[in-house]
């Protein structure tokens, strides 16, 4: 398993277990041998939240991944996988991400963690909103701008004082933009807050990612941690002609968020033939394929089973082709942008 740089002065496996599924569509007892089998395959760190698990959110399952994985550290697995977090943010069942809502959103978080330590903390959602989730076509700016600042401000002074008192040890971002980056490193410095990563959509079908944030990721050595990177399991092909396997996530969310259309099916279609020409695993490809990126890049595998896993975790170290590479280039010049 090749290991990436995490910001500066850390580092990250090229696979990041994901958890969002754990307490709904994967047992407890599964999640326990996922977490294993990530962490003897090389996998370095996990990532869950407290809004977490999905498929669905609800009131009353919030934190519960968390607990899950708080049981499986106390078994005697602290140390096996570094642990990243985030504080829920803004939404259904949350207000809005201050200095205030800091520590105790900590405290709940390590509580059920039954951790004394966040390796990485996260926030969810900017409080100002964010383009992702297909909220990009109809994405506008908007927020005072001085009173957004201040809000970052005093985040930031909140979470070193985190860092000061030792309940977190590091800091990312999640959901945001090259501008909402920009800010944080800005009002860091080079003090304990600084962001080290951004975890947002990245994959071959949501590549918004590759220009201006690109650019900021590379010169201050910020990693993408790339949620979705198989595009919520329609790189793999199985949802193919409007295919719902028993028990998928399409079974549960047909829309898949807003990522399913017809546009989809064909862009799929062309990456699984060229995977196919190519003699390359279609799921193996897909991973690969953010190694090659010039910025620093994890990617956060959330499986619904075990198998999943199994076969995600496969692709480790394979480095494709420069020819390969182009050649997906050029089929998202054809499907630019095609959810």
């Amino acid at each position: 398993m090749r290991t990436v740089p995490l910001g500066p002065n850390d580092t990250i496996s090229e696979i990041m277990l994901g958890t969002m599924t754990f307490g709904t569509q994967t047992s407890e007892a599964d999640s326990h041998r996922q977490m294993d089998m990530a962490a003897e395959a090389g996998v370095t760190w996990l990532d869950t939240a407290e809004m977490y698990p999905v498929n669905p959110v609800t009131k009353e399952t919030l934190g519960r991944t968390e607990e899950i994985v708080g049981n499986w550290l106390a078994k005697g697995n602290a140390g096996r996988l570094r642990v990243a977090t985030k504080h829920l943010g803004p939404g259904d069942y949350s207000g809005e991400i201050t200095a205030e809502t800091i520590p105790a959103a900590i405290e709940a978080s390590l509580k059920r963690l039954q951790s004394e330590t966040i390796d990485l903390y996260q926030l969810h959602w900017p409080n100002r909103g964010s383009y992702h989730f297909r909220k990009n076509w109809t994405y506008r700016p908007e927020g005072d701008r001085a009173a957004i600042l201040q809000n970052l401000a005093d985040c930031t002074a909140a979470l070193e004082r985190e860092v000061a008192r030792g309940t977190i040890r590091s800091f990312g971002l999640s959901n945001e933009t090259t501008w909402g980056l920009a800010q944080w490193l800005r009002l860091a410095g080079d003090g304990s807050a600084r962001p080290v990563s951004v975890q947002n959509e990245y994959s071959l079908l949501c590549r918004f990612a590759d220009t201006d944030l690109a650019e900021l990721m590379y010169h201050d050595q910020i990693t993408m941690l790339a949620f979705s990177p198989l595009a919520t399991g329609l790189l793999t092909g199985k949802y193919q002609g409007g295919a719902i396997p028993e028990g998928s996530r399409r079974s549960i969310s047909p829309g898949l968020s807003g990522r399913w259309s017809d546009r989809v099916d064909a862009t799929v279609a062309a990456y699984l033939e060229l995977a196919r020409t190519h003699g390359v695993d279609p799921v193996h490809m897909a991973l690969a394929w953010l190694q090659s990126r010039p910025f620093a890049c994890s990617a956060i595998i959330g499986a619904t089973t075990v198998s999943q896993l199994d076969h995600a975790l496969k692709g480790a170290g394979l480095v494709l082709s420069e020819e390969l590479v182009a050649a997906v280039d050029e089929v998202h010049r054809t499907y630019p942008a095609p959810y």
